[in-house]
């Protein structure tokens, strides 16, 4: 199968009821964005190419290992190599480009504000932020918002904050506070999340680690709840593990998970930094399973891909325990990060995102379990997101992935034989059915090996 040519796209736009019934349909967020002669990447990095990779190997410090792409441009789920080689984005940063690169909608809110002012520090107020968090707030169903930068600080926020619930509110000895997590959790790599992550790649050699974690597996609420004491604070969990491989526990898990805490006066923080804001067809990967936390972690796609915007979400009985000069951040909830986020959040309040993500996540998933059998073990996940296990036997994740790359399509492997697709959730119904059909057709060379 070739890659959708630019006719069958002007006629192949899928039409999305929106919140109200009516009729949408995108001009730029929700078309494949393609053409037969620029869909499949070169198999070799051209001249331009190759000299970027070597000013990035020499200077930049090799705390990643990427694919041999060197990326130029986007527009939607597509972006452009310095070669003029175009590739579908089946990572979307890890889910912090939800609504497509080059998004006009989030593009005219940056430069809006790019034009009067980005910074002013938290020291002072500005115009951006109430709105901002006004939005935020009630998308979540919360009264208060914890404005930061990145998904690690968004997690160190929300520990802080559970600690100082924990001694100031629940009334738990001085240092004692304990806060109970998951096995393949990955939450960041500051050294205070890796101290409780079990990936040795992430933890070796950065010891001495933080006190006050436990873990306990994941899916396994009657763990939980045993590991829980009178020093407990929180519980910290991922609706669905995502660096994991996109593992989705069992329906009964969450719900379970909020009634042990509510029982035991213990707060439940929900991580949805990768999970949330539409990825898996709602708005929250809680919502799925009607549980609300007590606290969200966002990030990613909340910058729209823009710029770094994270937040906590929550009631002012938990973060109203912060007081001033107890935390801070110079740029969280800076001017042009608000205004972004708020342009995101608008976005979200109209539930087409999510419906997109509903829809043709059904669509991936019905193709990816086609191929189980033929190269592939197993497949998880929920929307647009899927971890797909590759037979170890025919080939490790990232030879797949280089693979794919050569095809014109871009994703990335974890955990050895386990590969990931997330595409932006503007990927057209097109694009979704071509990104499967590489797949089997990648599939299908390394088998004939």
């Amino acid at each position: 199968m070739t890659a959708p040519t630019d006719s069958a796209r002007a006629h192949s736009t899928p039409t999305i009821a929106g919140p109200a019934g009516t009729a949408t349909q995108k001009e730029h967020d929700m078309t494949s964005n393609l053409t037969n002669a620029q869909a499949v990447a070169a198999a070799s990095v051209s001249p331009a190419a190759a000299d970027l990779i070597a000013q990035e190997s020499a200077h930049a410090a090799h705390n990643y290992h990427p694919l041999e792409v060197v990326v130029a441009s986007g527009d939607g789920a597509w972006v452009t190599d310095v070669a003029g080689h175009r590739y579908l984005d089946c990572l979307a940063a890890y889910s912090a480009v939800n609504f497509g690169h080059s998004n006009p909608v989030l593009l005219d809110a940056a430069r809006a504000q790019l034009g009067r002012i980005t910074l002013t520090s938290r020291a002072f107020y500005n115009d951006q932020l109430g709105p901002f968090v006004t939005a935020l707030a009630e998308l979540a169903g919360k009264d208060m918002v914890l404005p930061m930068n990145t998904g690690a600080e968004a997690v160190e926020s929300g520990i802080k904050v559970a600690r100082a619930w924990g001694y100031r509110v629940k009334g738990v000895a001085p240092e004692q506070a304990n806060i109970i997590v998951a096995a393949g959790n990955f939450h960041g790599r500051t050294t205070t999340i890796i101290s409780f992550s079990d990936d040795e790649s992430a933890r070796a050699d950065f010891g001495p680690f933080t006190p006050g974690f436990r873990t306990v597996p994941y899916g396994d609420a009657a763990a939980l709840e045993a590991a829980i004491d009178e020093n407990t604070v929180a519980v910290l969990l991922e609706p669905i593990q995502g660096e994991a491989g996109i593992v989705v526990p069992p329906a009964t898990y969450l719900p379970a998970v909020r009634e042990i805490t509510t029982r035991h006066n213990v707060l439940f923080i929900a991580d949805e930094i990768q999970s949330g804001l539409g990825r898996t067809g709602s708005t929250f990967a809680c919502d799925l399973v009607g549980v609300v936390p007590d606290l969200y972690l966002l990030g990613k796609a909340l910058g729209g891909g823009i710029v770094p915007v994270s937040a906590v979400v929550g009631n002012s009985d938990v973060l109203g325990v912060l007081h001033p000069g107890e935390h801070g951040s110079t740029f969280g909830g800076n001017p042009l990060a608000a205004a972004v986020g708020l342009a995101v959040v608008q976005m979200l309040a109209t539930g087409e995102y999510q419906q997109r993500a509903t829809e043709l996540g059904a669509r991936l998933h019905a193709g990816l379990r086609g191929l189980i059998g033929h190269g592939v073990i197993a497949v998880r996940g929920v929307g647009l997101w899927a971890g797909i296990d590759i037979d170890p036997a025919l080939a490790p994740g990232r030879e797949v992935c280089e693979a794919l790359l050569e095809r014109g399509l871009l994703a990335k492997d974890t955990h050895g034989s386990t590969i990931r697709l997330a595409p932006p959730i503007v990927v057209s119904a097109e694009d979704v059915d071509w990104a499967v059909e590489q797949l089997r057709l990648v599939l299908e060379g390394l088998g004939a090996q």
